[in-house]
């Protein structure tokens, strides 16, 4: 039994679907998803909501980080430890249905452990799509990358002492020119959390590996073009940089989305290139 809540979407038989079974006359292989800061997998404001339509070809895990949604606390959030918890799920999943692998998807730091867990356990994975990973290790050679991996390591302020999540929330929100959710109960931990997480350049990513699984790579990226001129020059830029670089080196393709959060802004789109990626 896995150490994470996973929640399931399955609306086969609902929509009609039944098995929903493919061209080759297999059942649906099921899709894995791993969530960014802020959030947990059923989020409708930055989680996986949008996707719930894709539950009607097949199942859907949305898995909660450890210290997010319906997860155990932990005194710290880590990519690695989460990455061993995705495995865990992909193999539970492989062991009790019997499907070939799981697509897995995974969402900015959430993609950083769904990398790490692909290399880990390729064989369980069928494919990756990784929407605005937060991989910034594997994109160092980049001049904004490198301009941003070296003021955080030359000693960034980090969160000042005394600031509570509720402050933080509106810092990284509203500071930065966009809405503030609903500072609700589940909102407020999952943002606690995320300020004690282990910082996401610390993860060195196995590219060699990946690149051997030979695994089908999607990446999805927005365009910036709308967002906040702070969020754009110190996330989005970034963020743009490493789409670009870990699809020439994962040797995928790349989807470029309206806005900056693709999967929640523009779900149409992106569901759509997922049932596309996935056949």
């Amino acid at each position: 039994m896995t150490a994470v809540h996973v929640t399931v979407w399955d609306d086969r038989e609902r929509s009609g679907g039944g098995r929903a079974a493919t061209a080759s006359g297999a059942d649906a292989a099921p899709a894995l998803f791993v969530h960014n800061i802020f959030t947990w997998g059923s989020d409708p404001v930055y989680g996986f909501a949008g996707q719930r339509p894709l539950a009607d070809r097949r199942r859907l895990l949305l898995v909660d980080r450890r210290g997010y949604g319906d997860s155990p606390d932990t005194a710290r959030s880590d990519f690695a430890v989460d990455a061993e918890d995705i495995a865990d799920v992909l193999g539970d999943e492989v062991g009790g249905s019997g499907v070939g692998g799981v697509h897995l998807v995974g969402h900015g730091n959430g993609a950083v452990s769904a990398l790490l867990a692909a290399a880990r356990r390729p064989d369980l994975v069928r494919s990756l799509a990784l929407i605005q990973p937060s991989a910034f290790t594997a994109a160092a050679h980049h001049p904004v990358v490198a301009g941003l991996l070296a003021r955080v390591r030359d000693g960034a302020p980090g969160i000042p002492d005394g600031v509570t999540p509720e402050q933080y929330l509106r810092a990284s929100t509203e500071g930065l020119g966009m809405a503030m959710p609903e500072p609700t109960s589940r909102r407020l931990r999952a943002v606690a959390t995320s300020m004690r997480e282990r910082p996401v350049w610390e993860a060195e990513i196995p590219l060699e590996a990946i690149r051997d699984a030979a695994l089908p790579i999607l990446v999805v990226c927005g365009t910036w073009e709308r967002a906040p001129a702070l969020y754009r020059e110190h996330v989005g830029l970034p963020l743009m940089a490493v789409a670009e670089s870990l699809t020439d080196s994962l040797g995928g393709r790349i989807l470029w989305v309206p806005g900056y959060y693709p999967h929640t802004q523009e779900p149409a789109a992106v569901n759509a290139a997922l049932r596309e990626f996935w056949g």
